[in-house]
């Protein structure tokens, strides 16, 4: 269901506690209404101890929606909720207009802005699990399923033969990712067996993960000032001025109430955090709601089950603040403070990951024979160099080196 040119809506919150905490969600609610098409006409907030379980909204609430959208001319309602079958359908019954969820609005963008097959092939999976899950509330068509004998009508074989026909293409899907995933378990193995240090670059999206992998490792992946600009995961050398080699995996963007839909369809991509040696947590310093996207990010490495990494948090786009940016990460080693737009702070980033690629690397101290030198080649690719001579006889050599290839010099 995509938004088109430019489509009129309505933003829809329910609060259930604090009044004053749901603006904030409806203005992140609007960016991605924004980043879909659509142009944000009105907003409508409801304060309830618990939100309808038939309408989302309460009776008044919908009567004042009716009136607004009939003010406005708007064309759609947008909750920021995911909602229930029996919620879309009460409130398509009650509004002469387009009802869509927060899931259903990010699954439209993640479908716009999927380039890759393995992006397109993971939208199209979280699209039909939605869609599965929602059937009997996305449209007025199907007539609801009777029961007894002599009640069952064309209704209900349009309904099952929709869900039969999604079952047999989400097996379909997940048949293909499960290849696709075997591919990357090939590559990443052929990474990791390099000994390279590694590390995920994670945080909530429109942070600026994409311009510091650019800036960081001169790659060309996408970057714009908008939500999810990237969804296919980028992994790209960073070659430090001690000569070490970084691997830097760019990961899709975290956001508040990520569809649970996403996580799974994307559960594979976002592995290459799993595998990572450390976690470079990024984040908009300038955005005021910098330290709810911090908890969004860590419980979203909770739900992955990413725990136990070291993490060193970025606070970015200092160039937007007025002053100088103090902020701390608690739950990080270290904590930095750069902008990747105008390259501040780039010298103590590197040489950080610089220090942690070292950390618990070996001391060894070599003399090599010159026919020899492609140890010398792997340590200084892999490894810190310390010193190097070249002697009439011999290359002496002290060096740190990591585990992995200890026992390949």
């Amino acid at each position: 269901m995509p938004l088109t040119d430019p489509e009129r809506v309505i933003l829809v919150g329910v609060c259930t506690d604090d009044y004053r905490e749901t603006e904030q969600p409806l203005d992140e609610l609007e960016e991605l209404a924004v980043s879909a098409g659509a142009e944000c006409v009105g907003r409508l907030i409801q304060n309830l101890e618990h939100i309808h379980p038939g309408t989302y909204l309460g009776s008044g609430k919908i009567a004042e929606l009716q009136a607004l959208a009939a003010q406005t001319g708007a064309s759609a309602v947008i909750c920021d909720d995911e909602l229930t079958p029996s919620q879309l359908t009460g409130l398509c019954d009650e509004l002469d207009c387009k009802v869509l969820d927060r899931t259903l609005l990010i699954l439209d963008i993640f479908a716009e802005r999927a380039v890759t097959r393995e992006g397109k092939i993971q939208v199209e999976l979280a699209q039909l699990t939605y869609r599965l899950s929602h059937l009997t509330g996305l449209g007025k068509s199907l007539s609801r399923q009777g029961g007894g004998i002599g009640t069952r009508g064309p209704g209900e074989k349009k309904l099952e033969s929709d869900r039969r026909r999604i079952r047999s293409r989400i097996t379909s899907l997940r048949r293909e990712l499960a290849q696709i995933k075997k591919h990357r378990a090939v590559t990443r193995s052929a990474r990791l067996g390099s000994s390279a240090f590694s590390a995920a670059i994670v945080g909530y999206t429109n942070a600026g993960k994409s311009t510091l992998l650019n800036l960081l490792t001169g790659a060309d992946v996408y970057a714009m000032d908008r939500l999810f600009a990237t969804l296919d995961p980028t992994t790209r050398a960073l070659h430090t001025p001690e000569g070490m080699e970084v691997m830097l995996t760019d990961t899709v963007g975290f956001i508040r109430k990520l569809p649970h839909h996403l996580i799974d369809a994307f559960r594979g991509t976002l592995e290459e955090a799993c595998y990572a040696d450390m976690i470079l947590h990024v984040v908009d310093s300038a955005n005021p709601r910098m330290e709810q996207q911090m908890q969004v990010v860590y419980e979203t490495l909770q739900s992955l089950e990413i725990r136990d990494k070291p993490v060193v948090t970025v606070f970015n786009k200092t160039d937007l603040l007025a002053g100088e940016c103090r902020a701390k990460d608690p739950m990080a080693v270290r904590s930095l403070h750069v902008s990747a737009l105008t390259g501040d702070g780039m010298d103590e980033l590197v040489k950080t990951l610089e220090e942690m690629a070292c950390d618990g690397l070996i001391l060894v101290e070599r003399h090599y024979g010159y026919d020899q030198a492609g140890r010398v080649d792997l340590i200084r690719k892999y490894g810190k160099l310390l010193e190097l001579e070249y002697r009439p006889d011999e290359i002496m050599l002290r060096a740190y080196v990591n585990p992995g290839i200890y026992g390949k010099i």
